[in-house]
């Protein structure tokens, strides 16, 4: 098995900005919720309302996880009069959820 090297070296600590960062991200993709909404959104772009009709979820939900995954710069967004359509925004996270989704259905 190929041995996996860090951008830091393993000897060194992770900062404290670091550790809350990647422990905020494991924690969004804990959430079921949180990852339909990125599955989709790495398929496509999409406004609130699409994703609430497309994934049967109140808007209200998908407005606080899409606000959860905003702060986590997960999520970006772009104005079109007076609708704001989403995206992905990080394709490190988006690997490793296309990833985790490949390795559960391996089997």
């Amino acid at each position: 098995m190929e041995e996996l090297e860090f951008e830091n070296s393993p000897s060194k600590e992770i900062d404290e900005e670091t550790l809350f960062i990647v422990t905020q991200t494991f924690k969004a993709l804990g959430d079921p919720t949180r990852v339909r909404i990125l599955h989709l959104l790495f398929q496509k772009e999409c406004s609130v309302n699409e994703i609430a009709d497309t994934l049967d979820i109140r808007q209200s939900t998908v407005s606080h996880q899409l606000r959860f995954l905003k702060n986590l710069r997960l999520v970006k967004y772009r104005r079109a009069g007076t609708t704001l359509y989403y995206s992905h925004d990080d394709e490190h996270v988006m690997l490793i959820l296309k990833q985790m989704i490949d390795h559960a259905c391996h089997s």
